[in-house]
């Protein structure tokens, strides 16, 4: 890949507001590259090419190719006729192909991070995210595979004379609609257990997260991935996102949660199996005796990390009384120090947002807010002297019901303070919403944060820290509750789900109904000394 950058980052500020790092890049892709990894594209061109710009900057970085829907049916088909094969292979051979991709995404990290920020606007720290959770998930579920695909055994209703074994069978050919918000992670880790578990998958990135979904396929490919086994469309999501919906055997979609309610009522309508991870409207509790530098510290990382673009970042702090004028003074102070960068280097703690409908959203919420009476603390303006859809960190207060930002997910910079006389208070407060995607809770006392953490309704929830521990924990599950879901992703649900379980059932000697030529009654009074003796014995 060809990129090109300035050499020497310098350090600006502008007359008020975040400081700024780094100059005035200009960042290209060559298209010759763009059209040599869009060859993994099912396209047979009727659609014509759209074109791809870089949130950093603006500029157009190329075209790339688009999926009709008779190109969704033709990648379906050839993942069939692929998956019977891939399902035959050795669980063994699956897992080396998935370590050995491991292996090539940390050795590409450079590329992969550049094609990340280039297509979400985030900030190299928190692109690297992204390499992390790919390899992480990669690992763990090669290692695991196995384990959570290994048939269980039971007895029958007669004891010694029936067994039955339950086996795990894959779906067929799996449909991952994956979001731009993160463009490597979101568009491979949901399909790789899918892979793992002997499905084809055909894969509908965004086309904003198409070139990082692209390059990782083909770092796939190179790892022993069979033809035919992981496809890749593109398009729109009322085109070729409904089209993955309506033509595959299960749907993994990640997005907002409008739209998962049409691919649940797909789902439902051809009685085939959905997970769905969508919104959130994520509270982080500040208690009284939380260590406030460290809890100010972590909430500038869950409110503003990939300048809150992220389904489980926060968007509420709710701060003890006690504590509040103190923690909003720390907090204020490391929001004004952030330094706002859309370079391709480490060294920024943010960057822009991914495009204009972002921006939009996020200044019409402040907005909104400002009208009716809320207090910004601090940031609060876009700042196109940076780039053109950069926002400043900001942090909002005096907050009320009528207010756009109170209810809605802004998804983006944008994060408003909230009181609670008590942790009774502050947990109704956590529980108000329609959401229950994240949480976190900020305490010294350990054991009691876990016990305010069961009393949250969200599918993860942190103790002294925002996201990173439930997200990287991917042996444990990960998900929504209420609003913000179904299903779940990482653990063992995470690759289960992508299989259906079959009961095979072994009778032997004796029927079930009695034997030839035993009278019913007497059959009955047996079977029943029987079951009477098994519940005195124990048995299970």
């Amino acid at each position: 890949m060809s990129l090109s950058t300035p050499a020497k980052p310098s350090s600006l500020r502008a007359a008020t507001g975040n400081p700024v790092v780094g100059g005035a890049p200009r960042h290209t892709v060559d298209q010759a590259w763009i059209d040599q990894v869009s060859r993994g594209v099912v396209s047979d061109g009727t659609v014509p090419a759209v074109e791809l710009t870089t949130p950093l900057t603006g500029e157009v970085l190329g075209t790339v190719a688009q999926s009709s829907r008779a190109d969704v049916e033709a990648a379906v088909r050839a993942g069939r006729m692929a998956q019977v094969r891939w399902a035959r292979t050795r669980l063994g051979d699956r897992s080396r192909i998935l370590l050995r991709f491991h292996d090539l995404v940390l050795e590409h990290q450079s590329e992969l991070l550049d094609l990340v920020q280039l297509e979400s606007g985030k900030t190299r720290f928190h692109a690297f995210e992204e390499i992390a959770d790919t390899a992480i998930v990669s690992r763990h579920y090669a290692r695991r595979l196995p384990g959570y695909l290994a048939g269980t055994s039971a007895q029958g209703g007669l004891p010694l004379l029936a067994t039955a074994r339950a086996a795990r069978r894959p779906k067929g050919v799996v449909g991952v609609v994956a979001p731009w918000n993160y463009p490597l992670s979101m568009s491979i880790t949901d399909a790789i257990p899918a892979l793992l578990a002997g499905n084809a998958v055909v894969l509908r990135p965004d086309n904003r997260s198409a070139l990082s979904c692209l390059r990782a396929v083909q770092l796939l490919e190179e790892a022993g991935l069979p033809d035919g086994v992981l496809l890749v469309v593109l398009g729109d999501g009322p085109s070729a996102g409904q089209a993955v919906v309506e033509l595959t055997d299960y749907v993994c979609f990640t997005g907002s949660t409008a739209t998962g309610r049409r691919v649940a009522a797909t789902c439902a309508e051809r009685l085939v199996g959905c997970s769905l991870e969508l919104g959130g409207k994520n509270p982080l509790y500040v208690a009284a005796d939380a260590d406030l530098d460290r809890a100010a510290r972590g909430a500038v990382t869950a409110s503003f990390g990939s300048a809150g673009q992220l389904c489980i970042s926060a968007e509420r702090i709710i701060c003890h009384e006690a504590i509040a004028d103190d923690f909003v003074r720390r907090l204020v102070a490391l929001v004004r120090q952030m330094r706002l960068s859309v370079d391709l280097a480490y060294g920024a703690d943010m960057g822009s947002l991914a495009g204009p409908q972002q921006l939009a959203t996020v200044t019409e919420h402040v907005e909104d807010a400002r009208a009716k009476g809320a207090t910004i603390l601090t940031g609060g303006r876009a700042r196109p002297d940076i780039g053109p859809y950069v926002y400043e960190p900001t942090v909002l207060t005096d907050v009320t019901e009528d207010m756009l930002c109170a209810r809605g997910e802004t998804f983006g910079p944008v994060v408003s303070v909230y009181r609670a006389r008590d942790d009774r208070a502050a947990i109704a407060m956590c529980n108000d919403t329609d959401y229950g995607l994240n949480a976190s809770v900020w305490t010294r006392d350990v054991r009691r944060g876990k016990e305010l953490a069961r009393r949250i309704d969200a599918g993860t929830v942190g103790v002294n820290d925002g996201y990173a521990a439930a997200w990287t924990a991917v042996g444990a599950p990960m998900g929504g509750m209420k609003q913000s879901g179904l299903g779940r992703r990482h653990g063992a649900e995470g690759i289960r789900k992508y299989t259906e379980e079959q009961n095979v059932a072994v009778q032997r000697l004796v029927p079930v109904q009695g034997p030839a030529g035993v009278d019913q009654a007497l059959w009955t009074t047996m079977l029943t000394s029987g079951l009477r003796s098994l519940r005195l014995t124990g048995w299970r």
